[in-house]
């Protein structure tokens, strides 16, 4: 948690700015294209990034699909991962996140701004109609981030098993999934220091609806996950 703290005091002058700029950004009359907020949120994280002394490595930005209208399918360390992979991304992103995080400073806004999506895990019938949303959102154009494995991992970069159910809005909407390895981004915000470091964000090739169609969304999520670990063993091995 020191980090987060450093990154507060680094940033204390900027962040009622940036707030503002986000909060209008955020508001349902607001005419900037999802491109424009992006840019202008993801510059702000490449400074909140570089106060905090966390460097973002980028592997594989070339399998990002050419065509928006996809889903990224990354592993889960911690707070810290939306802000690598936003750093990381040049094509715009939206997230769907737990509504408990809701209540952290920016985050509402944030995915907000970017036509993103609070889910309670606990009510299905809500959960359900995002997913729809999404899949509709998705097949307009947007690129989405869902983790797979519902909860962050408590083991560094081993992963938990990933949840089937997830990659449901992929197959509905027939799009590209992404497999994205997070390495290490648990350590910014997890290790009690504010010392540099370097995490990294590996784009992997993606898989085609050609490729899922005939599979069950639970063979989806094995090859996914296993795709994952094994680029995480190679990075750390």
């Amino acid at each position: 948690m020191n980090r987060i703290v450093y990154m507060v005091i680094k940033n204390l002058l900027r962040v009622p700015v940036w707030f503002h700029r986000i909060w209008k950004l955020s508001l349902p009359g607001d005419q900037h294209t999802i491109t424009e907020r992006y840019d202008y949120i993801r510059n702000v994280v490449k400074k909140v990034n570089k106060s905090g002394k966390v460097e973002v490595e980028v592997h594989g930005v070339e399998n990002l699909p050419s065509e928006n209208g996809f889903i990224l399918f990354p592993n889960h360390q911690g707070l810290y991962d939306m802000l690598a992979l936003i750093e990381a991304s040049p094509k715009p992103l939206s997230v769907i996140v737990k509504k408990e995080a809701s209540n952290l400073i920016l985050v509402k806004q944030v995915v907000n701004a970017l036509n993103g999506f609070f889910i309670d895990r606990k009510d299905m019938k809500a959960s359900m109609n995002i997913i729809m949303q999404m899949t509709e959102n998705v097949k307009k154009g947007f690129n989405y981030v869902i983790f797979p494995e519902g909860t962050r991992s408590r083991e560094g970069n081993k992963l938990l098993s990933f949840k089937g159910g997830t990659f449901k809005s992929a197959v509905n909407a027939k799009c590209p999934i992404v497999p994205v390895a997070l390495i290490d981004c648990f350590k910014p915000f997890d290790e009690k220091s504010s010392k540099r470091l370097s995490v990294k964000i590996c784009f992997l090739k993606p898989l085609y609806s050609e490729d899922y169609q005939a599979l069950r969304t639970t063979q989806i999520a094995e090859i996914v996950h296993d795709r994952i670990q094994e680029e995480i063993n190679q990075n750390i091995g």
